[in-house]
C-alpha cells in the first residue's frame, strides 16, 4: 500500500510566501485550512525534513513533499480509559484500531507515541519530555495491549525481557476458512520484500519467526484463533496465516477477504489480547488484558449467526 505523496518545487515567483499560502496556490483542491492541518499533523517535509510551522517561508528550488494517509485529520489523544496499568516505571495501554504506533511520513501528531508523550507530560514541567521506551509496535489496524517503559530504571530490563522472549504475548485473530487442527505451530525465516512491502518466508537470509495457535471457535467459513508469539517479527501473524492458506479477515495486503457471507470486515481482525511479564524493577508478575473491541465482537457475533 503506497501512501500518496505530492512534490512541489517553488520558483523565484514564490519566494517569501508562507508554506500554508504556497501549497493551496499550487494544489487547487487544498484549502488553506486543510493545508494547515496537514502541516500540524506532520505531513509536510521541506528538503527532506518534517516541518510543523505554517509560517515557514518557502525557498525557490527547495523541494516540498506532502504525505497524506487519508485518515482523520483529528489527532488521536490518549484518555484515562485507554490505560490498563500505570506506575512510575511502566504504562500498559489498550490501543484502539486505526492508530499508528509511531510516526510515519504523513503524521507525527496523533500517533500512539506522540499521544503517550502528551499524556505523561508533567504540567508543572512542560519543557521536560517524558521518558518513554517503546518496546513493541502494533500495526495501525491492530488493537489491544501495548507496554512502554517510562523510567530510566525500567528501559534496559524491559528491553532485555522482550529480546530474551520472557514476555508472553497472546493475540486473538479471525482467519479465513476452517482450521482443522485444534492447535499448531508455524516456524520459518521471515524477510521483507521491498517491492510489495510485505514479509514472506524465505529459505535463507530472514529472521526466525515462531507462531503458535490454538483454535477457540470455528464458524461456517472462518476460525477464531488464540495466537502466541514466540518471536516479535513485523507482520509475523499476518504472513504465517496467509502462507498457511488462512489469511486474517480484512487483511487486504496478505490476501484476506474484505467481506464474508455479506459481512463487511472493517479492518484486519487482529487483537493484542493478553501480555504476561515480570515487572522490570519490582519483579512481581503482571498480566494485562485488553477486552475485544466492538468491531471484532460484532463480526464474531455475525459469523456465529451465519453458522
Amino acid at each position: 500500500i503506497t501512501m500518496p505523496v505530492f512534490r512541489f518545487t517553488p520558483s523565484d515567483g514564490h519566494k517569501g510566501l508562507r508554506l500554508d499560502i504556497y501549497l493551496p496556490q499550487v494544489q487547487d483542491d487544498w484549502s488553506r485550512t486543510f493545508t494547515r492541518r496537514v502541516i500540524d499533523l506532520g505531513g509536510v517535509h521541506v528538503a527532506g525534513r518534517r516541518v510543523r510551522r505554517c509560517s515557514q517561508m518557502v525557498r525557490p528550488g527547495e523541494q516540498i513533499e506532502v504525505f497524506i494517509d487519508g485518515f482523520s485529520l483529528d489527532p488521536f489523544r490518549l484518555e484515562p480509559e485507554h490505560v490498563l496499568f500505570q506506575d512510575p516505571y511502566l504504562i500498559a495501554i489498550n490501543k484502539p484500531a486505526g492508530i499508528e504506533s509511531q510516526p510515519t511520513p504523513a503524521r507525527f501528531k496523533g500517533t500512539i507515541y506522540e499521544a503517550l508523550g502528551l499524556f505523561l507530560q508533567n504540567p508543572s514541567r512542560p519543557l521536560d519530555a517524558p521518558n518513554i521506551g517503546m518496546m513493541q509496535r502494533l500495526d495501525r489496524e491492530t488493537s489491544g495491549v501495548m507496554v512502554f517503559s517510562t523510567h530510566v530504571k525500567s528501559h534496559q530490563p524491559l528491553t532485555q525481557a522482550f529480546r530474551d522472549r520472557h514476555i508472553d504475548k497472546k493475540y486473538l485473530a479471525l482467519v479465513n476458512g476452517i482450521i482443522e487442527a485444534d492447535e499448531g505451530e508455524f516456524r520459518s525465516l521471515l524477510a521483507r520484500q521491498r517491492s510489495t512491502n510485505r514479509v514472506k518466508s524465505v529459505q535463507r537470509g530472514g529472521k526466525e519467526a515462531i507462531t503458535r495457535y490454538r483454535v477457540k471457535e470455528r464458524y461456517l467459513s472462518a476460525t477464531l484463533v488464540e495466537v502466541e508469539l514466540l518471536t516479535g517479527r513485523s507482520h509475523q501473524i499476518r504472513a504465517h496465516f496467509s502462507e498457511a492458506g488462512h489469511p486474517l479477515l480484512g487483511d487486504h495486503r496478505y490476501g484476506g477477504p474484505a467481506s464474508l457471507g455479506g459481512i463487511v470486515l472493517p479492518r484486519t481482525l487482529l487483537h493484542s489480547w493478553r501480555l504476561t511479564m515480570e515487572h522490570p524493577v519490582r519483579k512481581e508478575n503482571l498480566q494485562f488484558e485488553a477486552p475485544l473491541p466492538d468491531d471484532f465482537l460484532e463480526v464474531s457475533e455475525a459469523l456465529r449467526h451465519l453458522s
